[in-house]
């Protein structure tokens, strides 16, 4: 056995956390072909228009860009096809229960891996509005300034 790390980022989504506030995290299975698998271990794939939604009780990722594989050119499917996520019963139902609440969505947060294989780290999220977005950036200055102050003594 390889001295492989236990959890490893392959994709993340930085827009997600700037534009919703976090309300849960969860951590899914994904659905993949094995040209896609190969193509995400190499960190060709990006997550920043990807979203995810529950229909007929099961959970799907929409527009998850995976770029095609080059050596396995004739079995590569579509870049955004929708994939399947695999989530408990139980995870299933409260997800279910909390996209019907007006606001919430479900938001691909990044892609890694856990013992060999590929979660998606979704987030139960609600939109930020720009004068969240705006405290958010007043906040981090603020900070930084702090910082700076710091070092030089």
């Amino acid at each position: 056995m390889t001295d492989a790390p236990e959890q490893r980022t392959l994709a993340r989504n930085r827009k997600a956390l700037h534009e919703y506030h976090v309300l849960e995290r969860f951590e899914a299975g994904i659905v993949l072909a094995g040209p896609e698998v190969k193509s995400i271990r190499q960190g060709k794939a990006s997550l920043t228009e990807a979203f995810a939604r529950i229909e007929n009780g099961e959970a799907w990722l929409y527009d998850m860009h995976v770029t095609p594989y080059d050596p396995a050119n004739r079995w590569n499917l579509d870049p955004t096809r929708r994939r399947k996520l695999l989530l408990s019963k139980r995870e299933l139902r409260k997800l279910i229960g909390a996209t019907q609440e007006k606001g919430l969505t479900l938001v691909p947060l990044d892609l890694h891996t856990r013992r060999g294989h590929i979660k998606v780290e979704l987030a139960l999220a609600r939109g930020k509005k720009v004068h969240d977005k705006r405290e958010d950036v007043k906040k981090r200055d603020a900070e930084r300034e702090i910082r700076r102050a710091m070092r030089r003594g």
